[in-house]
């Protein structure tokens, strides 16, 4: 995992004396910043942008920096990579999750107290799904069908689904003398 220190970057990149994030031109910059730093990351890299040592950052700034990231990710601009936020505070946590409510996306995140959430917009049985993985740290398409008394074409297809959110990682392994695809919480 890299982390990204948002305020390192808010430094470097705006060079104010301030560590709140606001106005969407600030959000721009930090946010094509990120992306060049990600082009240089490899593939299957779970990116976590640290917000800890940010004070505030407001629905503008979010939109920009998260809500783009992750819509542009998911279009596959950056490759195979992923991404996770954490330091979250709870004025953080509330304008980050409606920029990614109001284009339905979805990121896991770690509040400043470590506990792991999910912010943004999800359907429920992926929510059910995610919390599982959550929990087991990574799970296959037949442990998920086993667990939940599911049909083995519906488990696969969640876990593809939270895939292409980037909300879990897809690994390939051999166990059991065969191939199967492992899905990994980030």
């Amino acid at each position: 995992m890299q982390i990204y220190n948002i305020y390192k970057l808010l430094k470097e990149e705006l060079g104010n004396g301030s560590s709140d994030l606001v106005t969407r031109k600030s959000g721009q910059i930090i946010r094509e910043r990120i992306e060049r730093d990600i082009e240089k990351e490899k593939d299957g890299e779970v990116i976590a942008l640290d917000f800890s040592k940010i004070g505030v950052i407001d629905y503008s700034c979010a939109d920009e920096i998260v809500a783009k990231l992750i819509s542009r990710l998911l279009g596959n601009e950056y490759g195979d990579r992923y991404l996770n936020l954490t330091g979250l505070s709870d004025n953080q946590k509330e304008n980050i999750e409606v920029a990614l409510e109001r284009k339905v996306l979805a990121a896991v995140a770690k509040t400043r107290d470590g506990k792991r959430i999910l912010l943004g917009a999800l359907n429920n049985y992926l929510k059910e799904t995610l919390n599982l993985i959550e929990k087991k740290n990574n799970i296959t398409a037949k442990d998920l069908s086993d667990i939940m008394k599911l049909e083995a074409n519906t488990s696969g297809t969640r876990l593809l689904n939270l895939h292409k959110k980037k909300l879990v990682r897809k690994v390939d392994e051999i166990r059991n003398g065969g191939r199967v695809w492992v899905y990994e919480r980030l």
